[in-house]
């Protein structure tokens, strides 16, 4: 999908354009999510470009909702062989995980609004994602840590279809805990460099 024109150590503190946050966003994706098989779904929609990517120019939590609303309708409504997923990614707005992670209610307030329960979902990812119990240095939480602060909006049919051809569903956070123990905050630096 085309993005809109207008690492976790990356951030957008200065004005960067669309075409770069969605690079860096790509890269992520291609070297962590998919390179890593943390998870074993996004290759597909990935290499058949059914991903959409749009970047938020709001630095306000109402502009997001918002935005966010129209998002959920866009991906309710489109031919999920041309848009499976979308990412918003807002890297303006949202900036700090524990103002992220309250959004999140707010984000599935939404999805009820639209009356799009059992219908759409919302997966999280954010530079300083933390798991509750976690250390903010411990490497298991770099499996939702993205460049910049993102809400992946998804189709639950879609979540349950893959769901249904992965034998393996139960293990993935533990393998995924495993794979980043290995690679370490190094591995994990270089991975994204």
């Amino acid at each position: 999908m085309t993005p809109r024109t207008g690492s976790s150590e990356t951030r957008c503190t200065t004005a960067q354009t669309a075409e770069q946050v969605v690079a860096a966003t790509r890269h992520w994706l291609e070297k962590a999510v998919i390179g890593l098989h943390l998870c074993p779904f996004a290759a597909i929609p990935f290499a058949r470009g059914q991903i959409r990517y749009w970047v938020s120019e709001h630095r306000t939590t109402a502009g997001l909702g918002l935005e966010l609303t129209s998002e959920l309708e866009r991906l309710h409504s489109a031919d999920q062989q041309l848009c499976e997923t979308t990412l918003l990614i807002h890297p303006y707005v949202l900036t700090d995980f524990a103002d992220y992670n309250q959004f999140l209610d707010e984000a599935d307030a939404a999805i009820t609004a639209l009356q799009f329960d059992g219908e759409l979902q919302i997966a999280s990812f954010h530079p300083d994602y933390r798991f509750a119990g976690t250390a903010p240095s411990d490497v298991q939480n770099y499996s939702n840590r993205s460049p910049y602060p993102m809400l992946h909006l998804l189709r639950e049919a879609s979540v349950s279809r893959a769901a249904a051809t992965y034998s393996e569903i139960d293990t993935i956070g533990e393998r995924n805990i495993a794979t980043l123990r290995e690679l370490g905050h190094d591995g994990w630096l270089e991975l994204l460099r």
